[in-house]
């Protein structure tokens, strides 16, 4: 990571709305949880080419709401740098647990959250059906369930 520098956004600072949206769909979707969120940004030089929101779920669980490379980045291990920067943050904060969600369409997304230790604990049925005002679809399918993923920590 020497030539990356990665740093928590402070309260004021602008919301990274355009790389959020690599992640999730809408702004609205992203209002409902970024404001409770610690964000975090993974520059080169001083361009931001990822971010990652964290929110405290309870006194021993830290989800990741929105992880996001921007695309000539992707493939090139930034992602599994940010996993180790949350799992880091995680520990370091005494959590026991790091969990994220993603869509069932989402097979590359889940594929990568088990390459960097995290497995399935659940299914929260219905949940891009109820929470987006229209369908969205990923690699042709509609997204309806997320998939719960855990990382314990100890």
């Amino acid at each position: 990571m020497e030539q990356y520098t990665f740093n928590k956004s402070e309260k004021d600072s602008e919301i990274p709305y355009g790389l959020l949206l690599l992640a999730d769909e809408t702004v609205e979707a992203i209002n409902q949880y970024i404001f409770k969120c610690d964000i975090y940004l993974l520059q080169d030089d001083a361009e931001n080419i990822a971010v990652m929101a964290l929110y405290k779920n309870s006194d021993t669980e830290l989800e990741i709401k929105n992880i996001a490379v921007i695309e000539n980045y992707r493939s090139k291990g930034i992602g599994s740098i940010l996993m180790d920067q949350a799992k880091e943050i995680a520990r370091d904060n005494h959590y026991e647990v790091l969990s994220v969600g993603t869509s069932d369409t989402g097979f590359q997304q889940i594929r990568f959250y088990e390459r960097n230790g995290f497995h399935k604990i659940g299914i929260r049925k219905d949940f891009f059906i109820e929470n987006y005002p229209s369908p969205i679809y990923e690699n042709g399918l509609q997204m309806r369930d997320m998939i719960i993923l855990e990382c314990p920590l100890s």
